[in-house]
C-alpha cells in the first residue's frame, strides 16, 4: 500500500511570510516607542547608567 504525501511547498513560503509580517509589526512597534517621550526618557537614563559604571557620568 502506497502513502500519498500531500504537496507542502507553499507552506514554506507562507511561513517566510508571517515571519515578515511579524517582525515589520514588531520594528513599527519599537519604532513608535523609541521615537516617543518614552523611548527618550528610557534612552536617557540607559546612556546615564552606562557612563555611570564607566565612571565618566
Amino acid at each position: 500500500m502506497k502513502i500519498r504525501r500531500h504537496d507542502e511547498s507553499g507552506i514554506t513560503t507562507a511561513e517566510y511570510a508571517v515571519g515578515t509580517a511579524a517582525g515589520a509589526g514588531f520594528a513599527g512597534l519599537l519604532y513608535t516607542l523609541l521615537t516617543g517621550t518614552f523611548g527618550n526618557q528610557m534612552l536617557e537614563r540607559l546612556f546615564d547608567h552606562v557612563m555611570g559604571l564607566l565612571g565618566i557620568g
